[in-house]
């Protein structure tokens, strides 16, 4: 039956009616399902973030946003997922949408601000702070965090409103007093910073506050203010350390030093001051006063100090102190006894094995340090010890033991070519200090071999050659690149130099002596007494007189052996 050309019947209409009817009802049904979906995976979402289950948690929130992107607290919770996993950057978007649609929620604000901070941008979490305020001026935690980023900046006008804010909300205190302080110092106020702490003590006491008041009066000068401001803070705290130090200060700088060891004493002796700080008071002290004040007061100041020690006997600061302290005022032996004590008692310390071992070597304690070398290589295993242990060897006149102890060395650093031609130069050297040229020769062929120009082993090697007049090409050859390598090395150039002259080049060889006295040759009498026989050679009498008187004035120990005894015969060559 064709029913297109039939009219609908009053039925009809009536059977649309319900149909339309029953899909709005059915569609109602189904978004208030839907609803109660979101919620439900929400909650989900909710339990793993508080689980700490953020991977999981943002895969469920990821769709529901996408779902219901009118939800805040979705967009938080996506927000707080993405932080959990790092994703800083994403967490901020979110965070960012979830106050948007609900700008007046204190803890998408806050998060959000943390975001930021964790960010490093401090400028937007200011501003965040700064909203949260704006609706929450009872958020004390918020004005102290506002405050402490006001500080970091700089912006220090604001930072004392926020302070003014904090004090209103809590009441004056001695932070805020303290802090109010540091502001107007920073802004270069110092009437209105010590107004802060003078109405702060016309209220309340503090040691804190006035000790702090005492410094103030102490740098300008205003020394019986100060003391006084000392005083009070110590009848209030009879062991307040800064008020101590303060008061002891005032004494020192007005002279009254009966007074100032009497306080300072105090200090020392007290058991709760750490060691550490009574250490660096002494250190600072002995570093800046004067040494006369130091010799006429000696008694005195060695009884500050040995307080200090019987205080602390076993402390490694105070040790330390001290033994710089006799060091200082000329008392070697005593300051010795006390690194030697601190070295013992804390062997494990490779700082405290290394100073006492230096200290040795500055006392030319060749022995001991010899002993004491070889017992921290063994503790340590560290290669260095085997270096003071050369130096030890090399004062007491061990050779054999140095080319051990080199040949032991180089075993041990096979991937370290410096240290192994370091060793080889240094085997080199022994030999010829024991008279064995070959050997000798054979050690610098090998660092050589290492590093064809290590500039220390190219001078010795060709200084050598040139005081048995043997291959003085070769010895030139080798020392000329020293002097193009270090062309300020007064050494290598008296090397270079010395050898011209051997070659009959003495023209060559002034230029070259000229320059050395610039760096360091004038030091040498050797290199002084070099460059006079090249004077003498050129015929320049009076100048190489010169250079040998300086020679005689250099040669206390004995480097030229026989410079007396030539100067003579050329004097006598000469006619004079």
């Amino acid at each position: 039956m064709d029913l297109q050309g039939i009219p609908c019947t009053r039925l009809d209409k009536k059977m649309k009616k319900t149909r339309i009817l029953l899909t709005l009802l059915l569609w109602g049904w189904g978004a208030a399902a839907s609803a109660q979906g979101v919620e439900n995976r929400l909650v989900d979402a909710v339990a793993l973030v508080d689980a700490g289950e953020y991977a999981q948690a943002k895969n469920l929130l990821g769709p529901l946003s996408k779902a219901a992107p009118d939800n805040d607290a979705v967009w938080y919770y996506l927000g707080l997922s993405e932080a959990g996993l790092d994703e800083v950057d994403a967490a901020v978007i979110h965070l960012k949408q979830a106050v948007e649609l609900d700008p007046h929620n204190y803890w998408y604000k806050q998060r959000l601000a943390a975001l930021y901070q964790a960010k490093g941008e401090d400028e937007m979490v200011i501003q965040m702070y700064e909203s949260i305020l704006s609706e929450f001026p009872d958020k004390t935690a918020v004005s102290y965090d506002l405050l402490g980023l006001y500080l970091k900046q700089g912006q220090y006008e604001k930072a004392l409103q926020a302070l003014s804010d904090v004090e209103d909300m809590t009441g004056p205190s001695e932070q805020i007093a303290r802090t109010r302080y540091d502001i107007y110092r920073q802004l270069d106020k110092p009437e209105e910073a010590i107004r802060t702490l003078e109405a702060f003590n016309e209220q309340f006491t503090s040691p804190s506050v006035l000790s702090m008041m005492g410094d103030y009066y102490l740098s300008e000068y205003n020394d019986s203010l100060a003391l006084r401001c000392y005083q009070e803070a110590l009848l209030a705290q009879s062991d307040y350390i800064p008020a101590l130090l303060g008061e002891s200060e005032v004494y020192r700088t007005t002279r009254r030093y009966s007074d100032y060891f009497t306080t300072i004493g105090r200090f020392m002796e007290n058991p709760d001051v750490p060691a550490e700080a009574k250490g660096m008071y002494v250190g600072n002290l002995t570093r800046n006063v004067d040494p006369k004040l130091l010799n006429l007061h000696r008694s005195e100041f060695d009884g500050m100090v040995g307080t200090m020690q019987e205080c602390h006997p076993s402390d490694s600061t105070v040790l330390t102190t001290a033994g710089a302290y006799f060091y200082s005022t000329g008392r070697p032996e005593r300051a010795k006894d006390c690194f030697r004590e601190v070295a013992d008692l804390y062997p494990e310390s490779l700082a405290h094995t290394v100073t006492y071992i230096q200290l040795l070597s500055m006392q030319e304690e060749w022995e001991e340090m010899r002993d004491r070398s070889v017992a921290a290589f063994d503790r340590f295993h560290e290669l260095g010890f085997m270096d003071y242990l050369n130096m030890a060897d090399y004062h007491l006149g061990d050779y054999d033991a140095i080319i051990g102890n080199n040949r032991y060395l180089i075993a041990a650093s096979k991937d370290d070519k410096d240290r192994q031609k370091a060793c080889w130069s240094a085997i080199g050297d022994m030999y010829h200090q024991k008279g064995d040229s070959k050997a000798a020769y054979q050690a610098y062929e090998k660092a050589l071999k290492l590093d064809p120009d290590y500039a220390p082993v190219l001078n010795n090697y060709a200084y050598y050659l040139s005081q048995e007049g043997k291959k003085l090409k070769k010895a030139y050859a080798m020392s000329k690149k020293t002097v193009e390598a270090e062309p300020d090395n007064a050494t290598y150039l008296d090397t270079f130099a010395w050898i011209l002259h051997l070659q009959g080049k003495d023209l060559e060889a002034k230029p070259f002596f000229k320059h050395a006295m610039l760096y360091g040759g004038k030091d040498s009498a050797v290199i002084l007494d070099h460059y006079a026989e090249v004077l003498y050679a050129l015929g320049e009498y009076d100048l190489a007189k010169v250079y040998w008187s300086q020679a005689r004035a250099k040669n206390a120990d004995g480097s030229v052996a026989d410079l007396e005894e030539r100067i003579e015969v050329r004097l006598k060559s000469m006619g004079r």
